[in-house]
């Protein structure tokens, strides 16, 4: 009877094995090798998301990397040859850079795409006042965010002033443990009975996000709006600024918290700006590592996903494209017919590489549990995104879908298939509807994140570790 029933349960795995697909358990990807190389990986993301918390930041520290990798200025270059490493800035804040392979660009590109963009509270034009006795600044929210998660924290200030000489400022104050911080009060529980009966996004107001900067007066006590005046004297002794300097700065308020190891076990990270930064990170890491290839090579960092990717940074801007029809001039050495150009683009593939939602188990009512993924089973993959009836995505054909996930299973790496949520619930959106429309093979494929768009989102090291090695895969592999 035992062997009869053991044949029986063999037999039985045997058939699902064959015909059922399951995506591998956290368990089961948590082996000690996994484990020490998802901890080493996963130190120098952390230092990463540290030194990068705005675009700006994130693309100068994505410069350094390309170049201690080897990579020069793709402008610096009469020819390009197999092998040769390139980048182009886009204004500072975006970023296309690419190792060239050994066939023709008009063959296409491998390209893995992400924003380093996140969700958080830019400075007002006219930020600066004061209201009695104490100095603030007004702020205008980036993107979408609950607004309540921005009070009682500390805050940081981080960004660029141009001053009236022409000089640039870089400013960061906040990040040092010797820095002041900043932070946007809340209300008392004793006195927030009427606060407390209001609608989740309207507890805090968008206008009652604002920052205290400031307590002490101006000295001179013949002088009006004198803690407004305390503050500005201090940034001009300190920095050169003015106010008027004020009116053309992008100043950028973020959590001032540092990635942080989450569990006791210490399997998670925690920390702001992981939308999309884990993706960046993980697409920057692969690009250097991966092995030169027939096919070209690029990965595509773009500014203002969250608030539509528009601009001359954003994702739809013409220059991301430029620098490709650049560098397949600079490769092929002849001016390119728009021909030419158009194949490129048609015979490139692309994973959008952003993140998507984990499911939590405190919130598991928003999730439809088949079509979630989940912490610790590796990359997700996300056929199409979009809100309710599918509105605003792009959705990748099977061919595409069915050539990524196979090269997935060949690697034998782990992944995952989902939807951001339940149908009627919401949605989501990612560059990749931009890219497909210019005519490329578009494939979203991300890391999960627990408290997405929160001033403290939460990674599985092991998913980020995975997803670096799958986009390494689709680099090195796809024709």
């Amino acid at each position: 009877m035992t062997a009869k029933k053991e044949s029986g349960k063999e037999k039985k795995n045997a058939i699902c094995e064959k015909l059922c697909f399951e995506a591998k358990k956290a368990a089961e990807l948590a082996d000690a090798h996994s484990i020490r190389a998802a901890e080493g990986f996963s130190g120098d993301y952390m230092k990463a998301l540290n030194a990068g918390k705005t675009e700006r930041e994130f693309h100068h520290f994505a410069v350094e990397m390309l170049k201690k990798a080897g990579f020069v200025e793709l402008s610096s270059q009469n020819r390009l040859k197999a092998g040769d490493k390139v980048y182009c800035s886009i204004h500072g804040k975006g970023l296309f850079a690419a190792v060239v392979g050994h066939g023709p660009l008009t063959d296409g590109l491998a390209i893995v795409g992400a924003h380093i963009d996140s969700p958080r509270l830019d400075l007002k034009p006219n930020p600066l006042y004061e209201d009695n006795e104490m100095a603030l600044l007004k702020t205008h929210y980036y993107g979408g965010i609950k607004k309540y998660q921005w009070v009682a924290i500390p805050l940081a200030l981080h960004g660029v002033v141009m001053l009236k000489n022409g000089e640039k400022l870089e400013l960061s104050i906040g990040e040092d443990e010797k820095d002041p911080v900043f932070v946007i009060t809340d209300l008392l529980p004793h006195l927030g009975k009427d606060q407390m009966a209001k609608k989740a996004s309207e507890v805090i107001e968008g206008e009652k996000l604002n920052v205290l900067i400031g307590g002490y007066p101006h000295p001179d006590k013949d002088i009006e709006k004198r803690f407004k005046l305390g503050v500005l004297q201090l940034l001009n002794e300190q920095y050169g600024i003015t106010e008027r300097d004020l009116l053309s700065a992008e100043l950028e308020i973020v959590p001032a918290s540092k990635a942080r190891d989450v569990g006791l076990d210490r399997a998670f990270i925690g920390a702001y700006g992981q939308d999309d930064r884990v993706c960046a990170y993980t697409a920057l890491k692969a690009l250097v590592d991966a092995k030169v290839q027939n096919k070209t090579q690029a990965v595509i960092l773009s500014d203002k996903e969250e608030v539509g990717s528009n601009g001359n940074t954003g994702a739809h801007s013409q220059l991301y494209f430029f620098a490709m029809n650049e560098l397949q001039a600079r490769v092929s050495g002849k001016e390119l017919s728009r021909l030419d150009e158009q194949r490129c683009i048609e015979n490139s593939c692309m994973l959008s590489t952003d993140v998507t939602a984990a499911f939590d188990p405190n919130y598991p009512e928003v999730m439809e549990p088949l079509n979630a993924a989940y912490c610790g089973r590796g990359i997700g993959v996300c056929k199409y995104t979009g809100s309710r009836g599918k509105g605003g995505t792009t959705d990748a054909n099977a061919e595409y879908l069915n050539s990524v996930t196979r090269l997935f299973d060949e690697k034998k790496l782990p992944w995952q298939i989902g939807e951001l949520g339940k149908v009627d619930q919401g949605g989501g959106g990612t560059i990749a509807y931009i890219f497909a429309n210019a005519g490329m093979q578009v494939l979203d494929c991300g890391v999960p994140v627990l408290s997405m768009h929160s001033c403290f989102e939460v990674t599985s090291k092991l998913d980020v570790y995975n997803t670096y090695r799958a986009y390494v895969a689709f680099l090195e592999n796809m024709k």
